[in-house]
C-alpha cells in the first residue's frame, strides 16, 4: 500500500487550485437544507459554480450537463429518495462523475441507510463521509451520533480501503488527518482546525468542493486528496484568525476563495 502525505504547499495541489479557478466547474447539489448555503458559498469561494436543484422532473436534465455532482443524503425524506436514485442514475448513464455523502448512515436511521445502499449501485466516483459514515456504509458498527463521527479517521481507513476495492470509488474519510484512497493508494491529508466540527455544513461542504474538483481534474484520486487539503488549509488559516464559530464562518469562505492567489 503506498502512503503520500499530502498538504499545502504542494506544486500539486497549487495546480489543481489553478485548474478548477480557471476551468469554472459547473456543480449539481442535490445536498440537505442545513448545509445548502454554505455548500453553494464554499463552491463559489473556490471559483465553482453550484446549481442546487433538487426537484425530480429536473435533476435527469441536469446532471448530463453539470461536471460533477453532489448526492448528500442528509436531510433525506421519502419523498426526495428518489430524487436521489434519478439523480445517481443520470449521472452514471451520462458519465458525470460524481460524489456520494452518506450522512449519518450507520446511525441506525433505515431511510438513509437503504438509499445510501441503492445508491452505490450506480457507481459513485467518489463517497466522502466521517469515519462513523464510512464504516457503517461499509457494514460495520459505525457508531455515529447523528451526523457526528464517534470513530477516529485511522480507525475507518482499513474498511475504507476494502470499501475502495469493492465499489471501484475513492473513498475519503475526513477526521483530524483525511485518508483518501482508491483502495491501492493512500494520501494522508493532515491539517483543519477544531471549529471545523463546530459550523454546521462544513464537511459537507467537503463533499461539495470534491464534486468540483474531480469534475474538471483527470485523477479522481488527486483530484479528491487536493480539494480536502484545500479545505483543510482554509479551516486552518480561518481558526488562527477568529475567536467563534461565527466569524469561523465567514473567515473560511475568505480563506477559500483567495488560495492560489496568494
Amino acid at each position: 500500500m503506498t502512503r503520500i502525505s499530502y498538504t499545502w504547499p504542494d506544486e500539486r495541489i497549487a495546480a489543481d487550485v489553478a485548474e478548477v479557478r480557471r476551468r469554472s466547474p459547473l456543480v449539481h447539489a442535490v445536498t440537505n437544507f442545513v448545509a445548502a448555503p454554505l455548500n453553494a458559498n464554499v463552491l463559489l469561494a473556490a471559483g465553482a459554480v453550484p446549481a442546487m436543484v433538487s426537484a425530480l422532473e429536473e435533476v435527469g436534465s441536469f446532471a448530463p450537463v453539470a461536471d460533477g455532482v453532489l448526492l448528500n443524503v442528509g436531510t433525506v425524506t421519502t419523498e426526495s429518495a428518489d430524487v436521489f436514485r434519478y439523480a445517481a442514475k443520470a449521472a452514471q448513464e451520462a458519465g458525470t462523475r460524481w460524489v456520494l455523502d452518506p450522512v449519518a448512515v450507520g446511525a441506525g436511521l433505515s431511510l438513509r441507510d437503504e438509499v445510501s445502499a441503492d445508491l452505490l449501485a450506480h457507481e459513485p466516483t467518489v463517497i466522502r463521509g466521517n469515519a462513523s459514515e464510512i464504516l457503517g456504509l461499509a457494514g460495520a458498527a459505525g457508531g455515529a451520533k447523528g451526523p457526528d463521527s464517534t470513530a477516529d479517521s485511522a480507525d475507518a481507513l482499513p474498511l475504507a480501503i476494502e470499501l475502495a476495492q469493492r465499489t471501484g470509488a475513492v473513498v475519503a474519510v475526513s477526521g483530524v488527518v483525511d485518508y483518501v484512497t482508491d483502495g491501492t493508494t493512500v494520501y494522508e491529508v493532515p491539517g483543519g482546525h477544531p471549529l471545523m466540527t463546530k459550523v454546521t455544513g462544513v464537511g459537507c461542504s467537503l463533499g461539495a468542493l470534491i464534486a468540483a474538483y474531480v469534475g474538471v481534474l483527470d485523477d479522481p484520486l488527486r483530484a479528491t486528496a487536493s480539494a480536502s487539503a484545500v479545505l483543510a488549509l482554509a479551516g486552518e488559516r480561518a481558526g488562527a484568525t477568529t475567536r467563534g464559530t461565527g466569524t469561523f464562518a465567514v473567515a473560511l469562505l475568505d480563506e477559500l476563495s483567495t488560495i492560489g492567489l496568494d
